[in-house]
């Protein structure tokens, strides 16, 4: 086959130049993780800075975690339409999600849940919870680092309830996800903390909750079968266009619904799944490999 020549309005200097974007693009996913990073960051300042007197503070570390999970669909979007994942693009990525995701989530539960109760040290009813939400919160960050160290040394775990083929769902809340409900419900109190112990125990079960669903193995939709690049109908346009203005207008009340919708529905999906399997006990379901992330 005889060799190709160059294109004739090609110039000579079009090549290197050719080369110098393929290697910038790179840049694109790993400025998208770096804000992620920054918007831990900023999270994890205003938590500190946050009290009973200034709960301003604690909602602006719930939005600045909300942002940081949309940048962290951002990314992963940019580096598989452009072609650009790598080694080192996922593990900065899990880095990223550790410190947001994980650190920044685990601190506002315990401080705006449980430190405002008084001291940490003591017997009394009030120190007690302080404590079990101390251990609680940590659970929260162990849990969410676990789920991101499967996810990188398993490419296609099976979930236990298995459905239809594909890579639709992830095995477990991904933890993403639960640093959202954690700051969708900060959120919807406008940052104003607990300061009672009654109300402070059922949200430490809460925090509890979210963490052993992000180890569980129950499969959560994924979203991933969305492809933006692909034709869709108007309707879906007009649904995206709805809901952006319901958040827009009304953040804490939508935010926290999607949140708490999405963390049962593996809850929901598990049950069913299980029940059918109960009622057809002989009855096959063929297994999928979702993602882990």
């Amino acid at each position: 086959m005889a060799p190709q020549l160059p294109h004739p309005l090609r110039r000579a200097t079009d090549q290197p130049r050719m080369r110098r974007m393929r290697k910038g693009i790179y840049i694109l996913p790993s400025l998208a993780t770096t804000f992620n990073i920054g918007l831990g960051y900023y999270a994890l300042w205003h938590i500190f800075s946050g009290s009973a007197a200034e709960p301003w503070h604690f909602d602006n570390a719930a939005k600045a975690i909300g942002f940081a999970v949309v940048a962290d669909g951002i990314d992963g979007r940019i580096a598989r339409m452009t072609g650009t994942e790598s080694d080192f693009g996922r593990e900065f990525d899990s880095l990223a999600d550790v410190i947001t995701f994980g650190v920044a989530p685990a601190l506002l539960a315990w401080i705006w849940g449980f430190k405002q109760l008084g001291s940490l040290y003591g017997t009394d009813l009030a120190a007690r919870t302080m404590q079990l939400g101390a251990l609680v919160s940590f659970a929260f960050l162990i849990a969410g680092a676990c789920r991101l160290a499967r996810f990188n040394i398993h490419k296609n775990p099976e979930p236990l309830n298995p459905g239809r083929p594909g890579k639709r769902y992830f095995v477990g809340m991904p933890i993403p996800a639960g640093a959202g409900v954690i700051a969708a419900v900060v959120h919807f109190t406008s940052g104003q903390p607990l300061n009672a112990w009654w109300e402070a125990i059922p949200w430490g079960g809460f925090v509890l909750a979210a963490g052993l669903l992000m180890v569980s193995t129950w499969r959560y939709y994924s979203f991933k079968d969305i492809d933006f690049r692909s034709r869709h109908p108007f309707r879906l346009i007009i649904l995206i266009a709805i809901v952006i203005g319901l958040i827009w207008y009304a953040s804490q009340i939508v935010l926290f619904v999607i949140a708490i919708v999405y963390m049962i529905s593996g809850i929901v999906t598990r049950m069913s799944f299980e029940f059918k399997k109960k009622r057809e006990p002989t009855s096959g379901y063929q297994k999928e490999a979702p993602e882990a992330r």
